[in-house]
């Protein structure tokens, strides 16, 4: 072994260990108990983790079958890959396979973003090595890549974005390849055929820096075959590895789950110096800036200490090399292109600076649609965010070289680093703060499985066992986590598919569709417990699920000391006389609400908004919107007034000229307070 190699391998466990040390001291050691989930259950930080930890649970149940990581519990019947819930597929198929000797409650998260803080400290002392004299040196230069904000922001929030090593390693070679005027390394092979089993958006990124190593070695010798065949050879064995994990599944494909189109997740061009992501501020010095959209996920803070230094070396570097700075462009214009193209598609078409939209990059819609597999956009600016870093780092280093300080470049470094720790203190302090003393941020409303600060109804204990499928007639937007939990947890089916990144939106669609159609024929399903957040779907259905002997009513939930209110609708057949303070049964007597539907004229149900234009200033918050169910046909058609809170209002018309609405005119100057409101009809 060659004293290189021996640097090499020392610096990657100190590394390693520097990585992990980091690790516990943010997060302490109840993440890696593998029997505590109660932060994955309670949505630690937001409830994406709930997410990944169905995932996984529904996967466990499932039987083992090429490809891996595919369960029929989810997304049922057609089933889905838990790459489309963020589940980590390779950890998720290894304890699949050690699932027998598993406990009953395991979850493998915490060790997961474990192994990404060591990885990332070995990595990191690795890449700064190549820049480095020292150990200790190499190990100062890897403390900003350990303390991150962008691998901080993602750990424990959107677990499986925290395998940011994949993108120092793949620097770390290109690195090593420029100097050695090699590319065929075995790692960065590997590198890339790993990404896609931990997170597809990994992908791009190590691709790109691969690419750049590639096609500048093949520019220089002119000799393009070898790099092109190790190219298509790597990513022949990552679609190998795609397949093997299911990461392209049938069951993915589609649009669904989409939610936004490329263009909204996008990256601020104050990215780079705003500390704010959601929920957290990460400058204890800078000033929290104005985002728009999705502008918050792609979050890009440097810190103050890497902007300084960032900023100091690009002078000196202006200043000092400008003679060599077209010969060091023209040796990495290749990785300078790849830059420009990933912070472009992470900018988007869609250019926001501040709060503003500054403007938009007409694009054809087919490219928007391709574009939108990766929506996430800012977070492809992660290579040239390492980049960046690495050029303070090794800049300040190669700056400090013609000071007669011996330890000069320790000194700045150990600058760098208390002025980046101190900087991001806010933002450290309330992680430390927040795992360690983890208490829900989230309410379950609905079925019991996390803590919460909310009263439900006891209705999912009193069905335990009762029901082999959860039949969601609506895409849960508020409920599905907790529901996805409780259905794992007892070992049914699910219809629904909010917990699902990627699915075909016509066939889920057409079995909701199916489900509806079965309920209002009488074929209604006794297996099956169906759900809907949706008044108007429960209201159209009720009748007839009523007269097919099902219990029909709302759960309600109580925040705090807040108000109670509805948080699900359910039909659950075969279901006795189920009572509860918190819900409220179907009958005639059930209580309606106005629809909660806003656009240019109305603003929560209730017409208000730009009547001039349509000539109805005289109708302003007298007119009210249901939807056009058949109880509240039956109810207010022949109804003389609406009872809220000890108020009358009087009906002076019921208009159902537009069809799914009903339009209630009342006698009243401000009909306003009956938004979100159960009313009575008299």
């Amino acid at each position: 072994m060659t004293p290189n190699n021996k640097r090499n391998i020392r610096l990657f466990w100190l590394g390693a260990l520097l990585g992990f040390a980091a690790f516990l001291c943010i997060y302490g050691v109840s993440a890696l108990d593998v029997t505590n989930d109660a932060f994955l259950r309670g949505g630690y930080i937001e409830q994406d983790v709930q997410q990944h930890y169905a995932g996984w649970l529904f996967y466990r149940q499932s039987p083992l079958s090429l490809p891996l990581c595919e369960t029929n519990h989810l997304n049922w019947p057609d089933g889905t890959s838990i790459a489309f819930t963020d589940s980590i597929p390779l950890f998720a198929a290894f304890f699949r396979l050690l699932n027998p000797l598993l406990p009953e409650t395991f979850q493998y998260f915490g060790l997961y973003t474990a192994l990404c803080f060591a990885l990332q400290g070995g990595f990191a002392a690795l890449l700064v090595g190549l820049f480095a004299r020292s150990d200790l040196t190499a190990l100062l230069g890897a403390v900003p890549f350990v303390f991150s904000p962008i691998l901080l922001e993602r750990a424990f929030r959107h677990t499986s974005l925290a395998a940011h090593f994949l993108i120092l390693a793949a620097l770390y070679y290109y690195v090593l390849g420029m100097r050695e005027n090699r590319f065929a390394f075995k790692g960065l092979f590997s590198v890339n055929a790993l990404a896609i089993a931990l997170h597809p958006y990994f992908v791009p990124m190590t691709y790109a820096v691969t690419f750049a190593l590639l096609a500048g070695q093949a520019w220089r010798s002119r000799r393009f075959a070898h790099p092109a065949a190790f190219l298509a050879v790597n990513l022949a064995a990552t679609a190998c590895v795609g397949w093997l994990f299911s990461v392209f599944s049938s069951a993915g494909s589609g649009a669904g789950g989409a939610g936004n189109e490329y263009g909204y997740f996008s990256m601020n061009l104050n990215a780079l110096w705003n500390p704010t992501s959601r929920g957290v501020v990460w400058s204890l010095f800078l000033p929290v800036q104005n985002q728009t959209g999705g502008n918050y996920d792609g979050f890009n803070y440097l810190g103050l200490g890497v902007l300084l230094a960032a900023a100091v070396v690009a002078v000196w570097g202006v200043w000092t090399l400008r003679a060599r700075l077209l010969s060091l462009a023209r040796r990495h214009g290749w990785l300078l292109f790849v830059c420009v193209c990933l912070a472009a598609f992470a900018i988007s078409h869609v250019v926001t600076a501040n709060g503003a939209t500054l403007f938009r990059i007409p694009l054809p819609q087919a490219l928007i649609r391709l574009a939108t597999t990766l929506r996430s956009s800012g977070r492809l600016f992660w290579p040239v965010y390492y980049l960046i870093m690495l050029a303070a780092v090794a800049g300040l280093l190669r700056l400090c070289s013609g000071v007669r300080f011996m330890h000069a470049g320790i000194a700045a470094l150990a600058c760098l680093c208390i002025v980046q720790l101190v900087d991001l203190s806010p933002a450290l302090a309330q992680k430390v703060a927040s795992l360690r003393e983890y208490t829900p941020t989230e309410t379950d409303l609905v079925t019991g499985t996390t803590p919460a600060f909310s009263s439900t109804t006891d209705f999912f204990e009193k069905t335990s066992g009762r029901y082999s499928t959860l039949v969601a007639l609506d895409p849960l937007t508020q409920t599905g986590m907790e529901l996805a939990l409780y259905a794992a947890d007892e070992g049914m089916n699910s219809t629904d598919t909010s917990v699902v990144a990627r699915y075909n939106e016509e066939a889920a669609a057409a079995l909701r569709t199916g489900f509806v159609n079965e309920l209002l024929s009488g074929g209604m399903r006794a297996d099956c417990l169906y759900v809907t957040e949706r008044p108007e779907t429960f209201l159209q259905l009720a009748d007839a699920a009523a007269e097919q002997d099902a219990w029909c009513g709302a759960l309600y939930a109580r925040v705090g000391n807040g108000e109670p209110e509805p948080a699900l609708y359910v039909i659950a057949p075969g279901l006795d006389n189920y009572s509860h303070d918190l819900a409220v049964p179907y009958s005639e007597a059930f209580p309606l609400r106005i629809a909660d539907y806003s656009d240019d004229y109305w603003f929560e149900g209730v017409l208000s908004l730009n009547l001039a234009d349509i000539g109805r200033e005289a109708d302003e918050n007298k007119v009210v919107l249901f939807y056009d169910t058949p109880l509240a046909r039956r109810r207010l058609v022949p109804g003389a007034a609406i009872l809220c809170e000890g108020q009358r209002y009087s009906i002076l018309d019921v208009d159902d000229s537009d069809a799914g609405w009903l339009m209630v005119s009342l006698d009243t100057q401000d009909a306003r307070p009956l938004a979100g409101k159960d009313l009575v009809i008299q």
